[in-house]
């Protein structure tokens, strides 16, 4: 008995026990997989064609080897131009050994092993995921650029004024904070803008301020 079936684009004439290779099928060593496509089924000189597969005809194999053809070498020149291209494929293939041959809805001996969706595996992991959520490791970034208004230039200002993290800002007194106001000429934004609450909050874990908190405390005062 022999069938013909059309796998990767192309079409293959098949019996029990032959061993082929065809274009990548998934699946690892020793798993089934099977053939819907069947072009064409026969016995001897009784041979059925589909239009363009046979109802009820089913070919299964077993996957012997996941591989790759040899490697093909493409090679390109432009006349005059000191263009070349080479460019290497290998073509990806699967050894598979045929099975059984069915006709008329028959069944596989031996079924095609169905793994568990993606969205099974995924509610399985959940738990684990909800539970490593649940405690992060907060890593506090000491940098004095999360201050509102505080970018790189001011930086600068601010490490030439000896202040160079937002711990050392924090420990600010009011007089001390009024004197660096003054030499770096901020106008009052120091205070206005309460970087030193800021310096804490943010050594404390929580989130650099939003321009609408900064304008509300600047309004305040």
């Amino acid at each position: 008995m022999f069938a013909v079936i059309k796998t990767g684009g192309k079409q293959y004439r098949v019996a029990a026990d032959d061993l082929l290779k065809v274009e990548k099928l998934p699946g690892e060593t020793g798993d089934m997989v099977e053939f819907g496509e069947v072009m064409m089924v026969g016995i001897d000189s009784d041979t059925t064609i589909g239009a363009p597969f046979v109802d009820g005809a089913l070919v299964t194999a077993e996957v012997v080897t996941q591989g790759r053809t040899r490697k093909i070498i493409a090679f390109k020149k432009r006349r005059r131009q000191n263009s070349r291209r080479t460019i290497g494929h290998r073509q990806h293939l699967t050894t598979i050994r045929i099975a059984e041959i069915l006709t008329g809805g028959a069944k596989p001996k031996k079924a095609v092993a169905k793994k568990a969706p993606a969205s099974a595996e995924k509610a399985k992991a959940a738990p684990a995921a909800t539970k490593a959520k649940a405690a992060p490791k907060s890593e506090i970034i000491d940098d004095i650029k999360l201050i509102g208004g505080v970018g790189p230039a001011l930086e600068k200002k601010l490490n030439g004024a000896g202040i160079t993290s937002l711990k050392e800002l924090s420990k600010l007194s009011a007089k001390k904070l009024a004197e660096l106001d003054e030499e770096l000429k901020l106008g009052g934004r120091t205070e206005r803008e309460e970087w030193v609450e800021q310096a804490k909050e943010l050594l404390a874990g929580k989130p650099p301020r939003a321009k609408s908190d900064q304008k509300a405390a600047a309004a305040k005062k």
